[in-house]
């Protein structure tokens, strides 16, 4: 039976709930809303962040759109036990360095009990793991990619989940107590208006399969799989939007030209100052090297 309420939501998942909660439907899920819904910053980007409401994030699911943490793994959770399922949401901390610990709230992380089992539950990480991992220490290598989960240092109760070193970041922490959506509500709205907030600096969707996380930052087109990462530039809006819609299954019909004008002339600035700073950053390279070789460059 499906809930009341989660209609549209489900049915882009493509599940059929049992109506009675397991490991493997738990696991199902997880793959279909990586698979269906995108990590993604498109209503940030054009000034109008949505709420992080799971009520909200649920009709905007079923509606097309994605989202980033809050969004994806609160309307999740919603739908979670909606279903049946014993769901905590914790206050969590993604890291941009290896010895990053801390749970400083710009995450938001699920644990799921189901009978003597507890697993790591998490749709809004962009690339993180396809499926739950067992909530227990020990190195997990899934589909090519690794991982591993310890008890926390500095969070007493809580974890640390080492990303693959592929992945976009290298550690999630987050805390043992039970938390609520309003513990998110003064983050998100610093990471959805503040002027220096990846989420406005940096346009970003992801989707992850069964093989591989596709990613599309900027204009920049990136594919990582165990075997290695490819990644091109995207030159033209007509291709941009295209994938958006195609690729990651980002709805488009509510953006009008002046919505998608917009949005190709900032990620278009974007990408233009990254370009320049990456020429800057191989001009200087090249000045480091002539120095340290006395002024002399090979020919």
């Amino acid at each position: 039976m499906i809930p009341e309420g989660f209609e549209g939501y489900l049915g882009r998942l493509g599940v059929v709930p049992s109506g009675t909660p397991s490991a493997a439907e738990l696991f199902a899920l997880q793959r279909a809303h990586l698979e269906r819904v995108p990590y993604e910053n498109v209503d940030i980007q054009l000034g109008r962040p949505p709420g992080i409401d799971p009520e909200l994030s649920v009709r905007r699911f079923a509606a097309g759109a994605g989202g980033y943490c809050f969004h994806l793994n609160g309307a999740f959770a919603a739908l979670l036990r909606a279903l049946g399922y014993d769901v905590t949401l914790h206050v969590g901390g993604v890291h941009m360095e290896p010895e990053g610990r801390g749970a400083n709230g710009n995450h938001l992380a699920l644990t799921v009990r189901i009978g003597a089992d507890a697993w790591f539950v998490d749709v809004g990480l962009g690339d993180g793991p396809y499926e739950p991992l067992p909530l227990r220490a020990g190195t997990y290598e899934r589909r090519g990619f690794t991982y591993r989960l310890e008890p926390s240092v500095t969070e007493p109760g809580g974890w640390t989940f080492h990303h693959d070193e592929r992945g976009a970041f290298p550690v999630v922490e987050f805390r043992g107590e039970p938390a609520g959506m309003a513990d998110f509500a003064e983050e998100h709205h610093r990471l959805s208006t503040a002027e220096d907030s990846p989420f406005l600096t940096t346009f970003t969707a992801v989707r992850r399969d069964a093989d591989a996380v596709l990613l599309l930052r900027g204009r920049m087109l990136v594919r990582i799989e165990p075997a290695g990462r490819s990644e091109r530039a995207v030159d033209t809006a007509d291709e941009w939007f295209a994938l958006l819609a195609g690729e990651f299954g980002r709805e488009l019909g509510g953006l009008d030209a002046a919505d998608r004008a917009a949005l190709w002339a900032r990620v278009s600035r974007a990408h233009e100052e990254w370009l320049r700073s990456q020429e800057e950053e191989k001009e200087k390279e090249g000045a480091d090297a002539a120095a340290l070789s006395g002024g002399h460059v090979a020919p």
